[in-house]
């Protein structure tokens, strides 16, 4: 919740200076700006980091010309949002406070901000990871404190971006992880070396895995590689992301061939870095795929009008012309097949659904989902690969997964674009 500070002022000194009982005695945004006000005596600034209201002690707490005891008082504040701003404004100081270079002024607030790191508050300790997580001069035992903590809101922006972990600190916090979510922090911090990323592989940590094989600037020797690839058939979240790497040897990429979906099979054909001999053999497999789920070899490449129609009404004899089946040419691109598909199932030519794509008619195919006795979760996805619209121009569901027009602007939809493209 917002603190609703009133007009600050902290540049600005009162135009003259009230006693301290007359400033207790005064109005809310009064001592508000008093607070923040960089000409309020330290005696003052002590007792409006006692005053009642919390809005009083936020402004104190910002102060950047507060005194170090006034500090020290606030971050035992017993509102947290209080201890968080403080935490804030001196995380902005840590550059000056490393080792040696700690004057005794810069010693109590540091003592202070180390105090603040083991706050039980997530709020107070996330406050300091976010100034801190990308500097690149801060006490490194304020890095590590953060990098080691339970909490991910307050380890996370540490140990994804902080330079001053080393790599022997991340192979730490994998060995012993303050939290199982720690290895996938680690697992997610760009440029991974192959020490770090062996030492996730290596582990039971699918989730760390999968970030791990997402993460495409992440140094991953062959050998571990390849034993992923022997483990990945029990994870079919880590197909993808292995399909996707950004060096895929050879031997790896036909062993993925041997289980991974047909869409990540279409994938790996379409891999520049391959040699033509294994993306044949590729090919191949991918083309048996098809066969058998269409019940005849299919092209897996430019499909024709009458290959993908033949392919629909195949599907739609053998009464397997599903929602899933629609969706599942969606996720493989396959736009001619999703045309004739569509076509089959709405009992119109092809020539009127390929109208509204090239109309790039949201409404048009909708009203042919609807008349194919689909639902909006196909009509979505069918927006977006047949007439190539980009999320905001998609015509999304009503209520409930409802159609978004009325029945009879969809009868009127469908007629149109059969009479233009019948």
């Amino acid at each position: 919740m917002a603190l609703g500070l009133p007009r600050l002022f902290p540049s600005a000194a009162p135009p003259h200076q009230p006693s301290l009982r007359d400033l207790r005695a005064s109005d809310e945004e009064t001592r508000v700006r008093a607070g923040t006000s960089i000409a309020t005596p330290a005696e003052m600034l002590a007792a409006l980091a006692s005053d009642p209201s919390v809005t009083v002690r936020a402004a104190v707490a910002m102060n950047a010309r507060a005194p170090a005891q006034v500090d020290a008082q606030l971050a035992r504040d017993a509102d947290e949002r209080v201890r968080a701003l403080l935490a804030r404004k001196l995380s902005t100081l840590v550059p000056g406070l490393s080792g040696s270079a700690r004057g005794a002024l810069q010693q109590r607030a540091y003592d202070t901000l180390a105090t603040l790191v083991t706050d039980e508050a997530v709020r107070v300790r996330a406050a300091i990871a976010e100034v801190v997580h990308a500097m690149p001069d801060p006490p490194r035992e304020l890095i590590l404190r953060l990098a080691h903590d339970t909490a991910i809101p307050v380890s996370d922006p540490v140990i994804r971006l902080s330079p001053l972990l080393t790599p022997e600190d991340l192979l730490a916090l994998i060995a012993v992880p303050p939290s199982p979510a720690t290895a996938v922090s680690v697992a997610n911090r760009p440029h991974l070396n192959e020490e770090v990323t062996d030492a996730i592989a290596h582990s039971a940590n699918t989730a760390a895995i999968t970030a791990l094989l997402s993460n495409k600037s992440a140094a991953i020797r062959e050998a571990t590689l390849d034993a992923l690839i022997d483990r990945a058939a029990a994870h079919a979240e880590w197909h993808e992301p292995l399909v996707q790497r950004p060096v895929l040897p050879a031997r790896a990429a036909q062993a993925l061939a041997e289980f991974v979906a047909t869409h990540l099979l279409k994938v790996l054909t379409e891999r520049a870095d391959l040699d033509p001999g294994v993306t044949r053999q590729i090919s191949i497999r991918l083309e048996q795929a098809l066969g058998k789920r269409y019940g005849h070899p299919i092209a897996t490449t430019d499909m024709t009008s009458a290959q993908a129609m033949d392919a629909a009404q195949s599907l739609a004899n053998e009464n397997r012309l599903t929602e899933d089946a629609v969706l599942g040419a969606v996720q493989r691109g396959e736009s001619r097949l999703v045309a004739a598909l569509l076509a089959v199932a709405a009992e119109v030519p092809m020539s009127v659904v390929d109208r509204a794509g090239s109309l790039r008619s949201a409404k048009g195919l909708v009203s042919l989902v609807w008349k194919a006795g689909l639902s909006m979760r196909v009509a979505g996805a069918v927006q977006a690969l047949l007439a190539r619209l980009p999320p905001p121009a998609v015509l999304p569901a009503g209520p409930g997964g409802s159609f978004p027009l009325a029945v009879d602007e969809m009868r009127w939809q469908v007629d149109f674009l059969t009479r233009a493209g019948g």
